[in-house]
């Protein structure tokens, strides 16, 4: 029962209230609200003072009895026609984002939709769930895109105030800025050819036709390869001392990953050069020659160097970096299928195949047919062991393929973000000095932030 906040005596429950929703003026009947008492008006025939009455509306007025809400009045007339029909209608004009704020606002659900609504109304909102959600994705890449911009554009401020800053500026921006120049494309070009190079001579090295063998017959490395190889761990060395020497900021530079990725790929030569002066000086540490063998493997990672040069290979780490929720998820639909199907097959094939006579061994098998490789060195016999092969196969491919649609999209995103990123970036001119930040879209970018702020607090 609705009290009258200044009497106190409750009012008559056939009696009607008044209420003021941004200038649109209603009397309604209490008992035409207390048919759907979850609903906001209908709750305010339980507050017993002004207090609570203040927690549904946003003022209310005692000389008046009137009820004031600050709420859009064009949408209104759409709660008053569903208090006297009991169904709510969507015409095609309206924003659908907004109508649903409304209704929900008013405690109103939405399965209350009439039937001749409901279909274009819940296929318009699901649309705009999908619009969100790519705008989330543009904003993340125009977020991210504006961040790694000014973060360049901060580093190049850096070199205004260092000694030969204008000289150092240009050797940094020719190194880490592939396509800058003609100079950093030939540099560019240059290095892709060293590495490139590297990695086939330890790819031929590793031939029996091309083997060596020294004075006591025991394969020993080509000359020819050893000259190719010290050439590009010189050609290494001399890239990385130049970036550091010329990095707008020495302490922060080995945060950058192809920084990283440059030491580790010379750092296994002169670990094994160490090791080998170590042994050739102390005989009894003759064991640490192996640790050298396997450093020297370790020369396999030259090929993450191309990342420096290739925008493809830098999208593909940022998109894994990423996207580790959707790997995360991959994995665990293939765990689940491999360990379903090993126990399948183990039950039916126990008996006629020696290969599949353990469940570790089915493992191995379900692994195989789950992501289609299909070796086919374990294989079933029996009937009931193909038709379990065939679901599992067929199982592999959806689970497989549905994380991997998420991964992809994650991947032209940010392919096309590392395309604007250094195009922005080629186009920059130095020559005179830093004068002004080059252009960028604010206006997306301020507007993506103020509709993840308003969505944030609508879900709030």
């Amino acid at each position: 029962v609705l009290r009258d906040t200044t009497a106190g005596a409750p009012m008559d429950d056939n009696a009607g209230i008044r209420i003021n929703v941004g200038g649109f003026k209603k009397r309604l009947q209490s008992d035409t609200l207390s048919r759907f008492p979850e609903t906001r008006l209908a709750r305010l025939l339980q507050c017993q003072s002004k207090e609570s009455i203040l927690e549904l509306c946003d003022d209310y007025d005692d000389a008046e009895k009137e009820f004031y809400f600050d709420r859009n009045p064009a949408l209104f007339p759409y709660v008053l026609n569903f208090y006297n029909t009991g169904r709510l209608h969507v015409m095609a004009e309206l924003c659908i984002f907004s109508f649903s704020q409304e209704i929900e606002y008013w405690g109103i659900n939405e399965f209350f939709i009439d039937s001749c609504c409901s279909s274009a109304y819940h296929c318009r909102k699901m649309d705009q769930d999908r619009d969100d959600w790519d705008d989330r994705s543009d904003e993340g890449s125009t977020t991210s895109s504006f961040d790694e911009l000014l973060e360049f554009y901060n580093d190049a401020t850096k070199f205004d105030k260092q000694l030969l800053g204008s000289a150092r500026r240009r050797v940094w921006l020719m190194l880490d800025n592939p396509g800058y120049s003609v100079a950093s494309r030939i540099i560019s070009i240059l290095s892709i050819l060293v590495v490139l190079g590297s990695i086939a001579t330890m790819c031929m090295n590793s031939m029996s036709e091309f083997s060596v063998l020294d004075s006591r017959g025991e394969p020993t490395e080509d000359p020819r390869f050893e000259t190719v190889e010290h050439f590009g761990i010189g050609w290494f060395t001399l890239e990385l001392v130049t970036r550091f020497a010329v990095a707008p900021d020495l302490l922060h530079f080995f945060d950058h990953p192809l920084n990283v990725i440059d030491l580790v790929s010379i750092l296994p030569f002169y670990l094994t050069l160490l090791i080998n002066l170590v042994v050739e000086s102390s005989p009894a540490l003759a064991n640490l020659g192996r640790v050298a063998q396997v450093l020297r493997l370790m020369r396999i990672f030259r090929i993450l160097k191309l990342a420096r040069h290739s925008t493809g290979l830098r999208s593909l780490g940022a998109t894994l970096r990423n996207s580790y929720k959707e790997v995360g998820l991959l994995l665990l639909y293939l765990a689940v299928g491999v360990s379903f199907f090993s126990v399948m097959a183990y039950t039916v094939e126990k008996e006629d195949s020696e290969d599949l006579s353990t469940i570790p061994a089915c493992w191995w098998w379900a692994t195989v047919s789950m992501t289609t490789v299909g070796y086919g060195d374990v294989v079933p016999v029996s009937i009931p062991g193909k038709l379990t092969a065939s679901a599992c196969i067929l199982a592999g491919i959806l689970v497989v393929v549905l994380p991997i649609t998420l991964i992809f999209n994650k991947f032209s995103l940010f392919y096309k973000r590392q395309k604007q990123l250094e195009i922005a970036m080629r186009s920059c001119d130095f020559d005179e000095g830093i004068k002004e930040v080059p252009s960028v879209n604010l206006r997306n970018y301020y507007a993506h932030k103020v509709k993840s702020l308003m969505a944030s607090l609508s879900n709030m």
